[in-house]
Protein backbone atom coordinates (compact mmCIF):
# COMPACT_ATOMS: atom_id res chain seq x y z
CA UNK A 1 0.00 0.00 0.00
CA UNK A 2 1.54 3.37 -1.00
CA UNK A 3 2.22 5.96 1.68
CA UNK A 4 -0.01 9.02 1.76
CA UNK A 5 1.69 12.37 1.37
CA UNK A 6 1.09 15.43 3.52
CA UNK A 7 -1.09 17.05 0.81
CA UNK A 8 -3.23 13.90 0.58
CA UNK A 9 -3.82 13.91 4.34
CA UNK A 10 -4.67 17.60 4.58
CA UNK A 11 -8.13 18.83 3.74
CA UNK A 12 -8.92 21.63 1.36
CA UNK A 13 -8.85 24.45 3.92
CA UNK A 14 -5.38 23.77 5.36
CA UNK A 15 -3.91 23.65 1.84
CA UNK A 16 -5.93 26.66 0.67
CA UNK A 17 -4.78 28.72 3.64
CA UNK A 18 -1.11 27.86 3.28
CA UNK A 19 1.15 30.86 2.82
CA UNK A 20 2.27 29.97 -0.72
CA UNK A 21 -1.25 29.35 -2.01
CA UNK A 22 -2.65 32.54 -0.44
CA UNK A 23 0.23 34.67 -1.71
CA UNK A 24 -0.14 33.36 -5.26
CA UNK A 25 -3.94 33.72 -5.22
CA UNK A 26 -3.67 37.33 -4.04
CA UNK A 27 -1.26 38.16 -6.86
CA UNK A 28 -3.54 36.54 -9.45
CA UNK A 29 -6.59 38.27 -8.00
CA UNK A 30 -4.95 41.69 -8.05
CA UNK A 31 -3.81 41.35 -11.66
CA UNK A 32 -6.87 39.65 -13.16
CA UNK A 33 -9.36 41.51 -10.96
CA UNK A 34 -7.90 44.89 -11.86
CA UNK A 35 -7.99 44.15 -15.58
CA UNK A 36 -11.58 42.91 -15.38
CA UNK A 37 -12.70 45.78 -13.13
CA UNK A 38 -11.26 48.31 -15.57
CA UNK A 39 -12.87 46.58 -18.53
CA UNK A 40 -16.27 46.25 -16.88
CA UNK A 41 -16.41 49.37 -14.69
CA UNK A 42 -13.65 51.64 -15.95
CA UNK A 43 -15.95 54.47 -16.97
CA UNK A 44 -17.60 54.61 -13.54
CA UNK A 45 -14.27 54.24 -11.74
CA UNK A 46 -12.72 57.13 -13.69
CA UNK A 47 -15.77 59.37 -13.21
CA UNK A 48 -16.01 58.35 -9.53
CA UNK A 49 -19.70 57.54 -9.89
CA UNK A 50 -19.78 54.11 -8.30
CA UNK A 51 -22.93 52.87 -6.63
CA UNK A 52 -23.04 50.33 -3.82
CA UNK A 53 -24.04 47.75 -6.40
CA UNK A 54 -20.99 48.60 -8.53
CA UNK A 55 -18.68 48.25 -5.51
CA UNK A 56 -20.23 44.86 -4.74
CA UNK A 57 -19.69 43.75 -8.34
CA UNK A 58 -16.07 44.96 -8.30
CA UNK A 59 -15.50 43.05 -5.06
CA UNK A 60 -16.79 39.90 -6.76
CA UNK A 61 -14.54 40.69 -9.72
CA UNK A 62 -11.55 40.29 -7.38
CA UNK A 63 -13.00 37.42 -5.37
CA UNK A 64 -13.64 35.09 -8.30
CA UNK A 65 -10.02 34.98 -9.58
CA UNK A 66 -8.84 34.50 -5.98
CA UNK A 67 -11.13 31.49 -5.54
CA UNK A 68 -10.24 29.98 -8.92
CA UNK A 69 -6.52 30.39 -8.28
CA UNK A 70 -6.83 28.88 -4.79
CA UNK A 71 -8.86 25.92 -6.03
CA UNK A 72 -6.48 25.18 -8.89
CA UNK A 73 -3.42 25.48 -6.63
CA UNK A 74 -4.89 23.02 -4.12
CA UNK A 75 -5.78 20.60 -6.91
CA UNK A 76 -2.25 20.92 -8.32
CA UNK A 77 -0.72 20.19 -4.91
CA UNK A 78 -2.92 17.12 -4.53
CA UNK A 79 -2.12 15.89 -8.05
CA UNK A 80 1.61 16.45 -7.54
CA UNK A 81 1.63 14.26 -4.45
CA UNK A 82 -0.61 11.49 -5.78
Amino acid sequence: MPENSVADNLGFLPLASSQDVVRRAIKVSLIVGTVLALINHGDKILSISLTHQDIFKITLTYLVPYCVSTWSAVQALRAKTS
